[in-house]
């Protein structure tokens, strides 16, 4: 399959399974967003969820936040991964975004990506959640699912696979996308056993292409040498 054809194959089969797809983190405002993006570093959604209620509370913009205690910050997020270094950035975050931006969250990627804590995949997330930019965040999730799909070949890094996908996918789909991949990387192209038989885009998946020739190969040969001679 031609590589434009599969990409406009697979986007219109999310389009009609995930119409409007959404980020699994819970918020209500883009500080808040932001915040819960920092903490989802190596970290589940489930686990942030549980963690920004009280946070959010506690600290609900970035005035608050940036005058707390660091030992109260982390009383409050030590149960996600990392809680010392989160800490530590949630406060130099809160206190460059209220001394620089007025307490308001940018909406251009290199002053999103000159707080602390936030690289360029937070970065994007903001970008294409908060202002619908055409912006594709790259986890392991995408970076997993756009190579089993085909939709990047071999990609060296985060930024290729973000580069090969902006690059192919209509620009008004990249903000869906970037759900899409995440979505179905997390609960169906799982890393450790991905649930091909069940997997909508399994006709357009290279991995299961490989993986169906592969089998096939196997069986033939087991039945080759199961013949009497």
């Amino acid at each position: 399959m031609k590589q434009q054809d599969r990409y406009k194959a697979i986007v219109e089969r999310f389009e009609a399974e995930m119409p409007a797809p959404k980020t699994e983190l819970h918020y209500s405002d883009p500080f808040q967003l932001l915040v819960a993006v920092i903490l989802s570093a190596q970290c589940t959604d489930k686990r942030v969820n549980l963690i920004t209620p009280a946070l959010f509370e506690a600290y609900p913009d970035a005035k608050s936040l940036a005058g707390a205690d660091l030992a109260d910050i982390f009383e409050l997020i030590k149960s996600c991964s990392y809680p010392n270094n989160k800490t530590k950035a949630l406060k130099n975050m809160a206190c460059k975004l209220l001394a620089e931006f007025g307490g308001n969250v940018p909406d251009d990627i290199d002053s999103l990506m000159s707080l602390p804590g936030v690289g360029r995949k937070t970065a994007n997330v903001i970008l294409s959640v908060v202002y619908d930019r055409p912006a594709m965040a790259v986890d392991t999730h995408v970076f997993r699912v756009a190579e089993r799909l085909g939709l990047t070949t071999s990609s060296s890094s985060p930024l290729a696979t973000e580069r090969q996908l902006v690059r192919h996918i209509p620009e008004e789909k990249i903000a869906k996308a970037h759900h899409w991949l995440i979505l179905h990387g997390r609960y169906v192209c799982k890393a450790r056993k991905p649930e091909c038989d069940s997997c909508f885009l399994s006709d357009l998946c290279r991995h299961f292409e490989r993986q169906t020739a592969k089998s096939a190969r196997a069986a033939a040969k087991a039945r080759a040498l199961a013949k009497p001679e």
